[in-house]
């Protein structure tokens, strides 16, 4: 078994959320942990023992606030609530995401400001050690009073109940438990409430999307230079002294990013004395403008959603240095909601000027000389001439979902919640959204990569041949037509594998497991 990752509560970093997202490994909280759950778990206790109303603990929950909940009810009160949220719908968290979604809340909850006990979170520990995954549909939540239906999947798992993977197979909560070893819990007051009561469905999946998108963002400055190089484009554009003067710290690490991948390129030699005879159409020109505010953008993202995932989301909250049982909109998703948003503005973007290369460099009048399509043979051949209309497809597709999700609130639960975030919405519209940007820059790489192949023998720079030789090594060159749809699929992975050679990462953005 893999060493655990260490959780301190509230102080998770990206690249620890990184590991848990990607190794698959055991999760432990850090000691110390179990003592400020412990003294929040009590003061619940005596809470719940009390005569004065505390939501969630002694009372029922959103428009029910009011209807007081007897001692001998609170059992059957947490069961309940568990039960009749779990009316998730739709696809199925993918299983690391759902081993992420279990980390952030384990996370959130230890900070003990949720009142839930510490065999609660011992279990959850248990699920990702031995291997339980509860299936969690993909549909249900608004975003707001948290991520109720799918977090509920996941505590009804913890009560021996709803559905889980366990050894590859599929089957009720109760009997995945059984098979690893464990029990299910009795939930005490307030625990079912905190435990679906948050944001960590949305900010897993938004995490999730956000690691895909870093490492497409860094795949497309690599397409983007070699793209430049087959249209025998200027790199003067990409000089320092231009970008300094606007100071967006990302167009400056852009523009940084493609003189190094396009330094000692011979192809760039040959026509260097023709830069100031024409300049170059925007996909290649502004390349630092377009790419650095991308980069400014997921720069953001990644802060909002870090602090997210550390956070505690639930309601009410528990502070017992002072006693007090506080209820509070934590829960809201919204600033998941906006950085959901903002993602899918920028993937949408990459994928804009990616796919205009693509469409200047299969365009003989814009590409400098290259043939038709990209095909030695034209008339007979066609060459890439559909692959462009794919990523033409893939782009439209991406724009449609682009459209922000948070703006589309909706009353629910008697208009007691009558403000919604829609962030699990907008942090499961990614996905798709990366599948089409892969695919996008994807086809950029088969058709820069033919391009300067095309120009030969003269040689693109040493780092971008580091590309076309890992191109190469999977895909040939296209010198006569052929079933192209195998060659689409392989360019999407290998773009989409966050292995592509050519660039270590760029300076000032997060970097990962992978190339970023």
């Amino acid at each position: 078994m893999s060493d655990p990752i260490v959780l301190d509560p509230g102080a998770g970093s990206l690249e620890v959320f990184h590991k848990v997202l990607n190794e698959g490994a055991p999760v432990v909280l850090a000691d110390g942990a179990q003592e400020n759950v412990d003294r929040a778990s009590d003061l619940v206790a005596r809470a719940a023992a009390g005569k004065a109303p505390y939501y969630g603990v002694n009372t029922g929950f959103g428009k029910l606030a009011q209807t007081r909940i007897s001692p001998e009810d609170t059992e059957t009160l947490q069961r309940n609530l568990i039960l009749s949220h779990s009316a998730g719908i739709g696809p199925i968290l993918p299983e690391a995401e759902t081993r992420l979604l279990i980390a952030l809340k384990i996370n959130s909850l230890g900070r003990g400001a949720s009142g839930v006990r510490w065999p609660v979170l011992a279990l959850m520990q248990d699920l990702l050690a031995r291997g339980v995954t509860p299936l969690i549909p993909m549909q249900g939540s608004v975003g707001a009073s948290g991520d109720l239906a799918p977090l509920a999947h996941l505590a009804a798992v913890l009560i021996g109940e709803g559905e889980a993977f366990y050894d590859g197979q599929r089957m009720p909560g109760g009997a995945a438990l059984k098979k690893a070893g464990l029990t299910p819990v009795v939930l005490a007051a307030k625990e079912g409430l905190g435990l679906i009561n948050g944001t960590q469905f949305s900010t897993a999946v938004a995490l999730a999307a956000f690691y895909r998108a870093a490492d497409l963002f860094n795949a497309g400055l690599i397409t983007g230079a070699l793209a430049t190089d087959a249209a025998m484009g200027s790199a003067a554009p990409f000089r320092p002294e231009i970008h300094a003067l606007r100071s967006q710290p990302g167009q400056i690490a852009a523009a940084m990013t493609l003189r190094a991948l396009l330094e000692d390129s011979e192809i760039r030699e040959s026509h260097r004395e023709d830069d100031e005879r024409v300049q170059d159409p925007y996909c290649i020109r502004c390349q630092p403008q377009v790419m650095g505010a991308c980069l400014d953008l997921l720069t953001h993202i990644s802060g909002t959603l870090e602090r997210e995932a550390n956070a505690v989301t639930d309601n009410p909250l528990v502070f017992p240095d002072t006693g007090e049982i506080l209820s509070g909109g934590n829960f809201h998703a919204e600033p998941v909601a906006f950085a959901a948003d903002q993602m899918a503005l920028a993937i949408a973007e990459i994928g804009s000027i990616a796919q205009r290369r693509v469409a200047m460099l299969v365009d003989p009048a814009l590409s400098y000389g290259l043939p038709p399509f990209l095909t030695p043979k034209p008339g007979v051949n066609s060459g890439f001439m559909i692959a462009e209309v794919t990523s033409a497809a893939l782009q439209s597709e991406n724009k449609q979902k682009a459209a922000p999700a948070s703006i589309d609130s909706t009353p629910t639960s008697a208009n007691q919640e009558d403000h919604v975030s829609m962030a699990a919405h907008g942090a499961c519209r990614l996905l798709p959204m990366l599948d089409n940007l892969a695919g996008i820059i994807g086809i950029e790489l088969l058709i820069a990569g033919q391009g300067v192949d095309l120009r030969g023998p003269l040689k693109t720079s040493p780092a971008l041949q580091k590309v076309l030789a890992h191109l190469r090594a999977r895909i040939p060159m296209l010198q006569e037509d052929r079933y192209m749809a195998p060659d689409l699929e392989a360019a999407r992975a290998i773009v989409a594998s966050g292995d592509l050679p050519g660039i270590s990462g760029v300076e000032g953005f997060p970097k990962f497991g992978g190339v970023m």
